[in-house]
């Protein structure tokens, strides 16, 4: 059988948008000779709509763009997402749902099963799970639907955590009973770094264990923090691969069941991939939001340097605009490698010194401050007042300001409200210090965009004489190592202890990161790229008493 696999970018709630790039996409594979073409999960409506489902309007707009679609398979088959309405009066109001469409009309609907609820999912909340379970036949051959989850089969599979997941049901089992010739899951399943071994992983496994070729299409495409890698697949009832699309690109192909092509993406390096999702995110939030344009503060640090090459990437050189804003406490070498990065991109730049600024604060303030000594509040001050800079010329000129905060901070709560915590989006919300130091050197693998002075001296937020980021913080290797078994890994403290990190230092940090909740919750969107990043993948509550610490400070 030939099968057009249609890896696309979808952009939520854009029925026409969806529905025109699904019907050109049939169309094509219609011309070149296919009998089936398949898309992703949720392909009409985008994933994920969230509470869009519970609005009338938004399931009847998908149910006309799915009417719209099946009239267009005149002479071949597709296999579309979207929402379904629960006929039966008892459970959720909806299914999510393939639907099988021929003849200009849909065929068949088949529904998910195991709903994730876990992470960022939260599927249970809009759908009812599916109970029933049979084939598609289609020109001689059997055709199991499956959706996302649905081919995990996680009865028998533990997960990077080693902590099982254990559904009481198992599709594919109940599927395999029914002697499918091929089965077919769409998904929508976004890209992180340290999971993408083990999705691919369990496909192979599960292609073992029954013995049946799986052809998984994910989609391509970030919305807001999610970023969706694409890189379908298909694989012979061995586990073998066969055939896999590009990742983080749109791409279409045409495959024989029968006499697979063998053509594979060449292995890439992990943080490569980080820094493609990244671009991507970026890209997407803008082009889907109706933005064309970014501003950042560009310190001649290693974290706004990422971001403004990330930002050039993604938006060209044209639509991006930096703000350099030396303090008194700014040296000459963070300067000129502020300067020499913004003409290495020949980004516009502008340089506005706030030391005359910070000054009026002081002594507005003098009185009441009268007899106190210096701390944290005056190296606030400064970050603040950057961040009312840099939102006056995001106001003023309509450039979306970038946050620069990377997850080592974030954790930590190194970083200021109102201040340096400003953004539409935060770029490195999600990639920790150790990992932003990689992707400089990646970056500059062929030559030097970043300046080597920026990459190689310590890192500072220069507030105060001669600040080094060590001064109030643990070494980033090993901060980032107990960070990720307490956020990614969620170890206890004595568990990370247990592995051979001092006591001391664990639960200071420990501490810092759960001090900081409250700061987390009003930052801006972060791109995920990790399996556990903050925002709806980590929902803690703000208030209660858990390795805590009291008088947190800002």
């Amino acid at each position: 059988m030939k099968i057009a696999i249609a890896q696309l970018n979808y952009h939520i709630g854009n029925f026409a948008q969806n529905t025109s790039k699904i019907i050109e996409c049939i169309s094509q594979s219609k011309a070149a000779g296919a009998d089936l073409v398949v898309f992703s999960e949720l392909s009409v409506t985008g994933y994920y709509p969230h509470d869009l489902l519970e609005r009338k309007e938004f399931i009847g707009q998908s149910y006309a763009a799915i009417d719209q679609i099946a009239a267009s398979c005149v002479g071949i088959a597709a296999i579309v997402g979207g929402p379904s309405i629960n006929p039966e009066p008892r459970g959720k109001k909806l299914f999510n749902s393939a639907f099988f469409m021929y003849d200009g009309a849909v065929q068949q609907v088949v529904n998910k099963s195991l709903l994730p609820t876990y992470d960022i999912f939260d599927e249970y909340r809009h759908f009812e799970p599916n109970r029933q379970f049979s084939v598609v036949p289609y020109r001689g051959k059997r055709i199991a639907i499956t959706i996302c989850e649905d081919l995990w089969d996680e009865q028998e599979t533990q997960n990077e955590f080693g902590r099982e997941k254990l559904y009481q049901l198992s599709p594919l089992k109940e599927l395999s009973a029914l002697n499918p010739d091929l089965v077919i899951n769409i998904s929508a399943s976004p890209f992180s770094y340290n999971q993408e071994n083990w999705r691919k992983n369990i496909l192979v496994k599960n292609a073992i264990k029954y013995q049946v070729p799986i052809l998984y299409v994910n989609q391509v495409g970030a919305q807001t923090e999610l970023v969706f890698d694409g890189g379908s697949i298909l694989l012979d009832r061995n586990g073998v691969l066969q055939e896999e699309l590009k990742y983080f690109e749109e791409d279409f192909r045409i495959i024989d069941t029968d006499l697979p092509s063998g053509e594979l993406q060449p292995p890439t390096e992990t943080i490569e991939k980080i820094y493609h999702a990244l671009v991507l995110g970026i890209r997407d939030y803008f082009t889907k939001m109706g933005f064309k344009s970014a501003t950042l503060g560009l310190s001649g640090g290693i974290d706004s340097a990422l971001v403004l090459v990330l930002a050039v990437e993604a938006l060209g050189k044209d639509n991006v605009r930096v703000l350099m804003m030396p303090s008194r406490y700014s040296s000459d070498h963070s300067i000129a490698d502020a300067l020499q990065l913004a003409q290495n991109l020949d980004v516009h730049y502008e340089i506005i010194p706030i030391m005359g600024m910070v000054d009026s604060f002081e002594q507005s303030l003098s009185e009441v401050f009268a007899h106190l000594p210096m701390d944290i509040t005056e190296e606030n001050i400064q970050a603040r007042t950057r961040g009312v800079l840099l939102m006056a010329l995001s106001n003023k000129f309509g450039n979306i300001l970038l946050n620069t905060t990377n997850k080592s901070e974030s954790a930590v709560g190194y970083g200021t409200l109102y201040g340096d915590m400003n953004g539409g989006l935060s770029v490195l919300g999600d990639v920790y210090k150790t990992d932003i130091f990689k992707m400089a050197r990646w970056i500059n693998r062929d030559r030097e965009i970043i300046p080597e002075n920026t990459i190689s001296k310590p890192p500072s937020a220069e507030l105060r004489p001669d600040q080094k980021d060590s001064d109030s913080l643990p070494d980033y290797e090993m901060l980032d190592q107990i960070l990720f078994d307490y956020i990614e890994l969620n170890l206890s403290p004595q568990e990370i202890i247990d592995k051979g990190f001092d006591e001391s230092i664990v639960l200071r940090t420990v501490r810092m990161v759960n001090n900081n909740e409250y700061k987390r919750f009003q930052a801006p969107p972060i791109l995920r790229v990790s399996s556990k990043a903050f925002g709806f993948g980590r929902r803690m509550p703000l208030v209660c008493l858990l390795y805590t610490s009291p008088s947190p400070r800002d």
